[in-house]
């Protein structure tokens, strides 16, 4: 089955589920949705998905590995979480926001292909990393989710009016428990990630290790995590502070990889 058709197919089963999701806001069920036989049908989308990925990422025996591909990794490996997720805390409310996401990610690919292979894909050090990284940012990703979600609903709260599709989230305890939690074992994939990167740099890269600005964003956004869990853990921090310092080590981080991703494929076409 060619790739677009996949790929189209997948974004309109994703988008399918959007709306039950979006009804079931309406109707204030969305975990119970979740928890359903919708919520089991979102793996028929996400294995379309990763289908596609797979075909896409290691077309031709090699390793794809451009900012499309990249970013829909990252929201098919946040859908997993959130699928996961949802028999232990009511997210339902999430499934409605990463939904949509996953429909647009899942498309963008097929629609602009782009050549950035890299080489050495045949060794552990490389999976590992790789691994570890697309986890890492995945993880991250829904952590800044959550830490815009709970701003807007604290601040809404104080102002006494909070919009529909706000009122059916966790309660904020639930979402900052989760927030840490999610932060905690993103911390931990990145610093495997950048560990990985230092000592088996000539193994997975093929070169030695550098300290260039990709690596300088890196660590900045592993510092801001390691103060914000410390933060966290000895001076309680919560609410605003963390929210604030969420945002920022995902930014770097972006800037890390993304930043340089952007550059390299969209400014100078390589």
């Amino acid at each position: 089955m060619p790739s677009l058709l996949i790929a189209i197919l997948t974004f309109f089963a994703y988008a399918g589920l959007s709306v039950s999701f979006w009804r079931g806001q309406s109707r204030g069920d969305t975990d119970a949705l979740s928890r359903g036989t919708v919520g089991h049908l979102i793996l028929i989308p996400w294995t379309l998905h990763g289908y596609f990925l797979l075909g896409d990422i290691f077309a031709g025996g090699s390793f794809d590995f451009g900012l499309l591909n990249a970013l829909s990794l990252i929201i098919w490996l946040t859908l997993l979480v959130y699928w996961v997720a949802r028999f232990f805390y009511p997210i339902g409310e999430f499934l409605v926001l990463v939904l949509p996401l996953a429909a647009i990610v899942a498309l963008l690919p097929a629609l602009f292909p782009a050549d950035h292979q890299l080489t050495h894909t045949d060794l552990p050090a490389f999976s590992a990393h790789i691994s570890a990284a697309m986890l890492a940012y995945s993880l991250f990703t829904i952590a800044v989710l959550h830490a815009v979600l709970i701003s807007q609903v604290e601040k809404r709260l104080h102002q006494g009016s909070l919009p529909r599709v706000l009122r059916n989230l966790p309660p904020l305890m639930t979402m900052e428990s989760l927030l840490f939690r999610i932060i905690a074992v993103g911390f931990a994939l990145l610093s495997l990630t950048l560990a990985s990167g230092m000592i088996f740099s000539q193994e997975i890269f093929g070169k030695a290790w550098q300290f260039n600005h990709k690596v300088i964003f890196g660590f900045i956004s592993w510092l801001v995590f390691a103060i914000l869990l410390l933060g966290h853990a000895f001076y309680g921090w919560r609410g605003r502070i963390a929210v604030r310092w969420t945002v920022s080590g995902f930014v770097f981080l972006l800037l890390a990889y993304l930043g340089s991703e952007f550059v390299i494929e969209v400014l100078l076409h390589r």
